[in-house]
């Protein structure tokens, strides 16, 4: 690490895109950023709602709370782990302090720990946890995150108390059972595999009858969820009673169909709680979703990079499990949950 330092900082922000682009950190006291504290962030892509909204909140609290704290510059490494690779090596070679990761490939992290670990430069990995033989590589590496088992749980909760409550609404045919089709997240990822296994295990412990119909991987993204929501009704038009869905762009993807296709019966569930989501949870458009607190998940890895960065124990209301700061979900949804 560069050491411990002293003195009034100002924050600086940039978004830093693609390799060999590397943006001057934007100050918002108009003044140079050179000297400051310095915590960079790599995230796999720039068009994920739910990463972005982290980062918002992020910037968000910096500008209001941490004004004079630190320099903040965010990358894009355009779902490529060599460019995330390249990037971290990159902070490490301009004097990072801390450095922010939120992986292309969780598996596939070591390039970056060993940079890191060679500079003794910290990393703050967040949304996308490491295997435990890289995290617990090192004392100076820690994961910020949510528990997709728990927001799986939730979820398939909040599907069995609108069955228990409104249930003329959900069995469109009749037949006593929820016929659903589940849209996954990325092949193969931690996240995807828990939420996608979790949701429907939690239904029918719930003692839901449910029955899957279809399902597959649309990779967290709008575009494709709707197309295989298409896709979904045209091969089985009479069958889909829910579309449970391991995020929440995947759910406006379906809601988008099932609004071009008049298909208001069928619901929709859906996983991050993103800005458009809780709006069509509040309009009734989404049976519900599952919400974390941006401002918390954000001013967590604030808190952690500036403790870190200063060589400083981290705060008392963040003491890690292990290695895991665990930012809490809660349901959001219309229908009246149990105390």
């Amino acid at each position: 690490m560069n050491g411990k330092r002293a003195g009034v900082i100002c924050l600086g922000t940039a978004l830093i895109c693609g390799g060999g682009l590397w943006l001057s950190a934007r100050d918002f006291n108009g003044q140079e950023s050179a000297g400051k504290l310095k915590v960079g962030v790599t995230i796999y892509r720039d068009d994920d709602t739910y990463i972005n909204s982290i980062i918002t909140e992020m910037e968000k609290i910096f500008r209001e709370e941490f004004f004079q704290e630190i320099s903040l510059n965010v990358v894009s490494a355009r779902n490529s782990q060599t460019e995330q690779n390249d990037q971290v090596e990159r902070f490490i070679s301009l004097g990072y302090d801390v450095i922010c990761v939120n992986a292309v490939d969780r598996t596939d992290v070591s390039r970056m720990v060993d940079l890191a670990m060679e500079a003794d430069v910290p990393l703050v990995f967040f949304n996308r946890e490491p295997v435990d033989d890289d995290l617990y590589r090192w004392e100076n590496i820690y994961y910020v995150g949510s528990d997709a088992q728990e927001s799986a749980r939730l979820q398939g909760q909040i599907i069995a108390r609108a069955w228990e409550e409104e249930r003329e609404k959900m069995d469109l045919n009749g037949d006593g059972v929820l016929s659903y089709a589940m849209l996954e997240g990325e092949r193969g990822h931690q996240d995807a595999v828990i939420r996608t296994e979790w949701s429907v295990r939690s239904l029918k412990e719930a003692g839901v009858p449910c029955s899957q119909v279809t399902g597959g991987v649309a990779d967290w993204e709008r575009d494709q969820a709707a197309a295989l929501t298409e896709q979904w009704l045209e091969e089985y038009p009479d069958q889909i009673e829910l579309f449970i869905c391991n995020n929440d762009d995947m759910a406006l993807g379906a809601l988008d169909t099932l609004e071009k296709l008049g298909r208001g019966d069928v619901s929709v569930v859906g996983i991050d709680g993103v800005q458009e989501g809780l709006e069509k949870v509040e309009s009734g458009e989404m049976l519900g979703t599952v919400s974390t607190d941006r401002e918390l998940y954000g001013r967590s890895l604030l808190e952690i990079s500036l403790a870190l960065a200063r060589e400083e124990k981290l705060p008392g209301d963040l003491a890690p499990e292990g290695k895991d700061i665990w930012i809490p979900w809660e349901i959001r949804s219309g229908i009246r949950q149990e105390e």
